[in-house]
Protein backbone atom coordinates (compact mmCIF):
# COMPACT_ATOMS: atom_id res chain seq x y z
CA UNK A 1 0.00 0.00 0.00
CA UNK A 2 1.32 3.43 -0.92
CA UNK A 3 2.28 5.79 1.90
CA UNK A 4 0.14 8.63 0.54
CA UNK A 5 -2.91 6.37 0.73
CA UNK A 6 -2.18 5.65 4.42
CA UNK A 7 -2.01 9.41 5.09
CA UNK A 8 -5.30 9.84 3.23
CA UNK A 9 -6.96 7.15 5.37
CA UNK A 10 -5.62 8.80 8.53
CA UNK A 11 -7.04 12.14 7.34
CA UNK A 12 -10.45 10.57 6.67
CA UNK A 13 -10.55 8.86 10.07
CA UNK A 14 -9.60 12.09 11.85
CA UNK A 15 -12.28 13.99 9.92
CA UNK A 16 -14.96 11.48 10.91
CA UNK A 17 -13.88 11.55 14.55
CA UNK A 18 -13.92 15.37 14.45
CA UNK A 19 -17.54 15.31 13.28
CA UNK A 20 -18.50 13.41 16.43
CA UNK A 21 -16.32 15.35 18.92
CA UNK A 22 -16.37 18.93 17.54
CA UNK A 23 -13.03 19.84 19.15
CA UNK A 24 -11.45 21.41 16.01
CA UNK A 25 -8.11 19.87 17.04
CA UNK A 26 -8.79 16.54 15.36
CA UNK A 27 -10.04 18.30 12.25
CA UNK A 28 -6.83 20.29 12.07
CA UNK A 29 -4.81 17.10 12.47
CA UNK A 30 -6.86 15.63 9.63
CA UNK A 31 -5.99 18.62 7.46
CA UNK A 32 -2.32 18.12 8.34
CA UNK A 33 -2.60 14.45 7.32
CA UNK A 34 -4.27 15.48 4.05
CA UNK A 35 -1.47 17.96 3.26
CA UNK A 36 1.08 15.28 4.12
CA UNK A 37 -0.70 12.85 1.78
CA UNK A 38 -0.20 15.36 -1.01
CA UNK A 39 3.51 15.64 -0.30
CA UNK A 40 3.79 11.84 -0.03
CA UNK A 41 2.08 11.50 -3.42
CA UNK A 42 4.78 13.61 -5.10
CA UNK A 43 7.48 11.40 -3.59
CA UNK A 44 8.70 13.16 -0.44
CA UNK A 45 10.69 10.73 1.74
CA UNK A 46 9.02 9.42 4.92
CA UNK A 47 11.11 11.42 7.46
CA UNK A 48 10.20 14.65 5.66
CA UNK A 49 6.54 13.56 5.57
CA UNK A 50 6.57 13.39 9.36
CA UNK A 51 8.19 16.82 9.44
CA UNK A 52 5.48 18.24 7.14
CA UNK A 53 2.78 16.66 9.30
CA UNK A 54 4.32 18.06 12.47
CA UNK A 55 4.72 21.58 11.09
CA UNK A 56 1.22 21.78 9.60
CA UNK A 57 -0.42 20.23 12.69
CA UNK A 58 1.45 22.54 15.06
CA UNK A 59 0.62 25.61 13.00
CA UNK A 60 -3.03 24.62 12.87
CA UNK A 61 -3.35 23.92 16.57
CA UNK A 62 -1.42 27.04 17.60
CA UNK A 63 -2.90 29.55 15.15
CA UNK A 64 -6.19 28.32 13.68
CA UNK A 65 -7.75 26.56 16.70
CA UNK A 66 -7.79 29.64 19.01
CA UNK A 67 -9.51 31.66 16.28
CA UNK A 68 -12.09 28.92 15.72
CA UNK A 69 -12.76 28.56 19.44
CA UNK A 70 -13.15 32.31 19.84
CA UNK A 71 -15.88 32.30 17.20
CA UNK A 72 -17.62 29.25 18.63
CA UNK A 73 -17.57 30.43 22.24
CA UNK A 74 -18.48 34.03 21.42
CA UNK A 75 -21.57 35.16 23.29
CA UNK A 76 -24.60 36.19 21.31
CA UNK A 77 -24.47 39.97 20.89
CA UNK A 78 -27.92 40.58 19.50
CA UNK A 79 -31.15 39.45 21.10
CA UNK A 80 -34.13 38.87 18.87
CA UNK A 81 -37.88 38.54 19.27
CA UNK A 82 -39.33 38.72 22.74
CA UNK A 83 -35.89 38.24 24.31
CA UNK A 84 -35.01 41.73 23.07
CA UNK A 85 -37.89 43.24 25.08
CA UNK A 86 -36.69 42.01 28.47
CA UNK A 87 -35.04 44.89 30.32
CA UNK A 88 -36.68 47.57 28.18
CA UNK A 89 -38.74 50.43 29.51
CA UNK A 90 -42.51 50.38 29.04
CA UNK A 91 -45.26 52.96 29.56
CA UNK A 92 -48.41 51.91 31.45
CA UNK A 93 -51.48 52.57 29.30
CA UNK A 94 -54.10 51.11 31.64
CA UNK A 95 -53.73 50.15 35.29
CA UNK A 96 -51.51 47.10 35.78
CA UNK A 97 -52.19 44.70 38.63
CA UNK A 98 -51.32 41.11 39.37
CA UNK A 99 -54.30 40.10 37.21
CA UNK A 100 -53.76 42.27 34.13
CA UNK A 101 -53.34 45.63 32.45
CA UNK A 102 -51.78 47.15 29.33
CA UNK A 103 -48.38 48.67 28.60
CA UNK A 104 -46.75 50.20 25.56
CA UNK A 105 -43.34 48.79 24.64
CA UNK A 106 -41.58 50.45 21.71
CA UNK A 107 -44.87 51.67 20.27
CA UNK A 108 -46.72 48.35 20.61
CA UNK A 109 -49.38 47.64 23.19
CA UNK A 110 -48.92 44.51 25.26
CA UNK A 111 -51.01 42.86 27.92
CA UNK A 112 -49.19 43.11 31.21
CA UNK A 113 -49.19 41.89 34.78
CA UNK A 114 -47.31 43.25 37.75
CA UNK A 115 -44.24 41.15 38.55
CA UNK A 116 -45.10 41.63 42.22
CA UNK A 117 -48.76 40.57 42.34
CA UNK A 118 -49.52 42.88 45.27
CA UNK A 119 -48.64 46.03 43.29
CA UNK A 120 -51.12 48.29 41.53
CA UNK A 121 -49.34 50.38 38.90
CA UNK A 122 -51.29 53.47 37.73
CA UNK A 123 -51.46 54.66 34.09
CA UNK A 124 -48.62 56.91 33.01
CA UNK A 125 -45.99 55.11 35.08
CA UNK A 126 -42.75 53.99 33.49
CA UNK A 127 -41.99 50.35 34.21
CA UNK A 128 -39.26 47.86 33.35
CA UNK A 129 -40.08 44.64 31.51
CA UNK A 130 -38.79 41.86 33.76
CA UNK A 131 -40.03 38.87 31.78
CA UNK A 132 -42.25 37.93 28.85
CA UNK A 133 -44.64 35.06 29.48
CA UNK A 134 -46.46 34.13 26.28
CA UNK A 135 -47.95 37.43 25.13
CA UNK A 136 -47.94 39.05 28.56
CA UNK A 137 -45.21 41.32 29.86
CA UNK A 138 -44.38 41.02 33.53
CA UNK A 139 -43.41 44.51 34.65
CA UNK A 140 -42.09 46.30 37.71
CA UNK A 141 -42.20 50.09 38.31
CA UNK A 142 -39.04 52.13 37.96
CA UNK A 143 -37.85 53.97 41.00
Amino acid sequence: MDVWLIWLIIAAVLAVVEIFTLTTALGLLGVAALVTAGFAAIGLPLPFQFLVFTVVATAGVLFVRPIALRHVLQSQVARFGIDALVGRAAYVVSEVTGLGGRVRIDGEEWTARAYDETLVIPPGTTVDVIEISGTTALVYPRE
